[in-house]
């Protein structure tokens, strides 16, 4: 008996010791379990206010510089030396559909480099024309510049010419100017009449260049400005409202589909109590229509055999007329117990 006492308690300890080891597991995992879900959501969160804001950057901010070369190309002169035509030349800037964005301001300068030479200083003031056009020859804008090179005293290009002799022999620098002419200052894309082909001709045919470049250069403002100008912190304000309002998100979300569990089990409950009472209620009432039945099964059995002994009496005995006898006056009175009992 000892033994055996001493083996179901000692069953009993281990049955408890088990039971709390795999109920500490089991809340351990839970807890793992719910640790991994909060950390995979919050990166998931983060990497997708990134995503959001790079997206919008790319989408929202134009690309600030386009550099496109200018081949100028003239007629030569037969018999005289220099040319007989204004030097002209077809930009193409793009193969596709569209390059400028629609509704972003540019500004469209033409960047020439023009040696410091004798013709170019007598040359003085020259105009240079541009014509903005679609890919179906549609001319959208155009403008003309005039244009010269910076002046310089002859003592003060003595003097740096000295200066920057030995660099000059090493042809590390030049006697040249780069003449930088803004032809549209602020240039908005039509988006029925995109922009594909710009002319540029420059009317003079005593002008000495060594090489022309086209530069269209984004104007920003506002938010662009900002984000170009400042983008760490347009970084860090763009990603933390991400962050607040897809964290707002799913808050609200879980805090709506939590109310309508709790709200789902309630009604279920609620509706399964009033199952059980209504079927409480139909087996009283099964139960009275036996108990009714039964009654009446009785009372009528009854009836039958006060009938019966009334007769067998009656054929014993000659009652007198008109005086009612015991036997029918108890049949009454169980008569009235009996539809009183159905009443109720």
């Amino acid at each position: 008996m000892l033994i055996s006492k001493l083996f179901r308690e000692a069953n009993k300890k281990w049955f408890n010791v088990r039971k709390t080891t795999t109920q500490s597991v089991q809340s351990a995992r839970d807890a793992f379990f719910r640790g991994g879900v909060v950390v995979a959501s919050v990166v998931l969160i983060i990497w997708l206010s990134i995503f959001l804001y790079t997206a919008f950057y790319y989408a929202y901010m134009p690309s600030m510089s386009y550099v496109r070369p200018v081949h100028l190309q003239f007629k030569s002169c037969e018999q005289e030396k220099g040319i007989c035509s204004f030097p002209q030349a077809y930009v193409q800037l793009t193969k596709k559909q569209q390059l400028l964005m629609v509704g972003q301001p540019y500004k469209v300068n033409l960047h020439l480099e023009m040696p410091e030479s004798p013709a170019n200083k007598e040359l003085g003031m020259f105009m240079v024309c541009a014509h903005l056009r679609s890919r179906d020859g549609f001319l959208v804008d155009h403008a003309c510049r005039s244009a010269m090179l910076h002046y310089r005293s002859t003592l003060l290009h003595t003097l740096t010419t000295l200066t920057f002799s030995p660099m000059m022999i090493f042809g590390n620098v030049e006697e040249k100017q780069e003449v930088v002419l803004e032809l549209f200052g602020n240039f908005e894309e039509d988006q029925s009449h995109p922009v594909t082909i710009i002319f540029i001709e420059i009317q003079s045919r005593h002008i000495e260049f060594y090489s022309a470049s086209l530069m269209i250069n984004a104007h920003l403002s506002g938010l662009r400005y900002l984000m170009f100008h400042w983008p760490i912190l347009s970084a860090i304000v763009g990603i933390g409202t991400n962050l607040f309002f897809i964290t707002l998100l799913c808050t609200l979300s879980y805090l709506h589909f939590g109310t309508e569990e709790e709200n789902t089990d309630e009604n279920f409950s609620y509706e399964k109590g009033e199952m059980e009472e209504d079927e409480k209620d139909l087996k009283t009432l099964s139960e009275l229509s036996d108990t009714s039945s039964s009654s009446l099964v009785e009372a009528s059995s009854i009836m039958g055999d006060l009938q019966s002994e009334e007769k067998s009496m009656e054929e014993k005995s000659d009652p007198v007329k008109g005086q009612p006898s015991y036997i029918q006056e108890i049949s009454t009175l169980i008569a009235e117990a009996s539809s009183g009992e159905l009443v109720k």
